[in-house]
């Protein structure tokens, strides 16, 4: 099936490949069925589109790639409504909010979007923690090269 996306125009995607957010997203209740595209380009960064609102896209990451010692408990309701049996099933994706410069740029580990990728289902999960931050800086992953 096609869709109109907020930044790539017209995209064939199939039904197998959407996640559906029992719950909708925070803010966003009626939005239940969503896409992740790849950012033409860009191998960190991902596009979660809604499939039914052309203008409502996510920028996301996965927040292993700037925080590797970033850890969540999920709760029995989230594993319970997301059908998680094994940890193998779950990916973790935080929402990046985009700002001039880009080394500005945030992303939020106090409310990261879980996604159970063999069932497609996803959930926001809005973490009561002092210690993860909803506005996290974007660290660039740099090699350091010796002289």
């Amino acid at each position: 099936m096609n869709i109109q996306t907020k930044y790539l125009g017209t995209v064939a995607i199939e039904e197998k490949n959407m996640i559906h957010f029992p719950s909708g997203i925070p803010g966003f209740n009626e939005e239940k069925q969503f896409i992740l595209l790849d950012i033409p380009g860009n191998p960190v960064f991902q596009f979660l589109q809604s499939v039914q609102t052309e203008e409502l896209a996510f920028i996301v990451t996965d927040p292993y790639h700037f925080y590797n010692d970033y850890t969540i408990e999920l709760d029995d309701p989230t594993l319970n409504t997301l059908k998680i049996t094994s940890k193998e099933e779950v990916f973790v994706m935080s929402i990046v909010t985009l700002k001039d410069p880009f080394e500005n740029s945030t992303i939020n580990l106090k409310a990261p979007l879980i996604i159970n990728h063999k069932k497609m289902l996803g959930k926001q999960l809005i973490l009561n923690s002092d210690t993860l931050q909803s506005k996290a800086t974007i660290k660039p992953v740099t090699v350091q090269k010796g002289v």
